[in-house]
This record gives C-alpha cells, structure tokens and sequence, in this order.
C-alpha cells in the first residue's frame, strides 16, 4: 500500500516522538543510576567501619587515627548543630528580604539589590572562608564572646553554651559564615515564589482593608508556604554538606562539649581533611566514606521531611 505524503509525515513525526521519548527516559534513568552509584559506593566503602565498630560508630566522640579507634558522634553533631545556627540566622533575614524585594522596595532599587544578591550567591565558598577567618573570627574572639561572658556566664544553662577561652573559632562562627552564604540562595527562590501570588489575592486584601502584615501572614505566607519550604530546603542541604568555608572557621577538633564557642569539627570538615592521609582499604578510610555515607543519609531526611510538609499543607 502506498503513503500519501500526510501519512509518511505522521509516521515520521511518531519516529521522532519515539526517540524523543527513548532519549527522556535514558536521562531519568542515568539520573536515577548515578545516584544508586553514590550510595552504593559509600556503603561499601564504609562497610569495614560499620561491621568493626557496629553501635558504637554512632555513640563514640573518639577520633583517632593512631589507636584505630573512630566515632561519628563529634563531627555529626557539629554538622547538626552549625546547620541549625545557621538556619535560624539566615531563614529569617532571607524571608524578610525577598517579602521586602518584593512588595515594599521600588522597582529599581529592587533590581539592584536583587542583582546584589544573586552575584553573592556566585561567590564561591572558599571566600566566604578566608572572610570569615580574617573577620568574624577575630571579632568573636575579641568583642562578642568576652562580652557575652562578662555578662552572662552566671546565667544557668546559658553560662555553659558561652564557656571556654575565646578563640573565635568554633560553632557560631561556623553558623554565622553558613547563613551569609545559604541565605542569597533562600532569598532568591522566596523572591521567585512570592512574584508568583496572584495580585488579585493581594488586592482584594488591602481592599478589605487589611494591612500590609496582614497580608503577608493571611496571604502571601499561606499561598507561598510549599515555595518556601523547598527554599528552606535547598539552603540547609548547602549548609549540611558545605566544606572549604566551615573547615577555616570551625576549629576541627573532634571532641563534644556545651559551648558553642569551643572548636569542634563537622562531617565534611573531617572528610576534606582526613581523606587525602587515609591509605587505601585503611579502617581510617573507611570510617571516612562511612561519615559520607551518614551525610548522605542526612540529606535524604531533610528532603523526605520537607515533602512530607508539603504534603500536610496541601
């Protein structure tokens, strides 16, 4: 039988869908594959540390290479613990920027700014970490750790998080650095999702005579909250898993205490020190692809919560 020309362009554009639909498929497929790699390579690798030490990988503060004898516990903490900081610091401040960006600053000054903000985001984190290390951290040490002290070292519960000589370097310094540099990413993608709101919803709020608070809580927050949380989420994975910046500024001394002003170390500080001196099928090795594993695992959590969020709030 023979094709008239509309039928042999619908067969070839069907060829073409096809490919294009083979092509789609490779690319979530290799997606998918390099991430099963990844983690099938950690756990492997980390497999020796986890069979030796069991338990207590995850209960012991001890690191140390000459006695064979590793923990994840300090390092995991100070991952947790710099994060935390450093969201509370920067979610707040980036919330208020983009909401600022948004609907109160004027066109132009918003472009400037906005463009500010998305230069400081391209910054790369090794800077953030000479900064920190030639600014904050003398300035901690010098002037707000002995304040603090002097004034509070009394307080119960509060004296202990501010003990220990004031050296600058150690966990809210290393929060303070994180949220400068998570909270141009957080910013950005909340300026994104609080352009996308209806300005019909917006003004039919002033016009029922409701504030400017009252429309950002009743209004823009409600409509924006599944946007906000994948902002909040994107910035604590960059936090959880930043290197170079945190490795200047935290101390790495991988031990566990209260204060929150003494050195301490976090998984990837750890790693991007330790793994270079580590011989190869090492139990020292190992511990360290196990902490990659754990970071990993970290991750995962963070963005299986913020879908489950996103789910209750639907």
């Amino acid at each position: 039988m023979r094709m008239t020309p509309v039928s042999r362009s619908s067969h070839r554009r069907a060829g073409f869908d096809t490919v294009f639909h083979g092509l789609l498929l490779l690319c979530s497929l290799l997606v998918l594959a390099m991430l099963g790699g990844l983690i099938l390579l950690m756990a492997t690798g980390g497999w020796q540390a986890f069979t030796k030490f069991g338990l207590s990988f995850f209960t012991t503060a001890s690191w140390n290479p000459v006695k064979d004898v590793y923990g994840v516990l300090a390092p995991l903490l100070g991952t947790l613990v710099s994060t935390l900081i450093a969201m509370l610091i920067a979610v707040p401040m980036a919330f208020g920027t983009a909401f600022w960006l948004t609907y109160i600053a004027s066109g132009r000054f918003s472009s400037i700014v906005g463009t500010t903000i998305q230069l400081l985001a391209a910054v790369p984190s090794i800077i953030f970490g000479m900064w920190g290390f030639q600014t904050i951290v003398p300035f901690i040490a010098r002037d707000v750790q002995p304040f603090l002290n002097h004034h509070f070292r009394h307080t119960p519960i509060v004296g202990s998080l501010l003990s220990g000589p004031p050296v600058g370097t150690g966990l809210v310094t290393s929060g303070i650095i994180l949220a400068v540099m998570i909270a141009p990413f957080i910013t950005a993608v909340m300026v994104d999702v609080f352009s996308a709101v209806p300005p019909m919803l917006r003004e039919s709020a002033y016009g029922l005579g409701a504030t400017r608070w009252e429309m950002m809580r009743k209004i823009v927050v409600p409509w924006s909250r599944n946007g906000m949380i994948g902002a909040i989420v994107l910035g604590m994975g960059r936090a959880l898993g930043e290197t170079m910046a945190v490795t200047f500024i935290i101390g790495n001394v991988t031990t566990v205490g209260w204060s929150l002003f003494a050195p301490r170390s976090t998984v990837a500080s750890l790693i991007a020190l330790q793994f270079p001196e580590s011989p190869e099928g090492s139990l020292r090795l190992s511990s360290l692809m196990a902490l990659g594993f754990i970071l990993m695992l970290l991750s995962c959590v963070s963005l299986i919560l913020a879908r489950c969020l996103r789910g209750k709030r639907q």
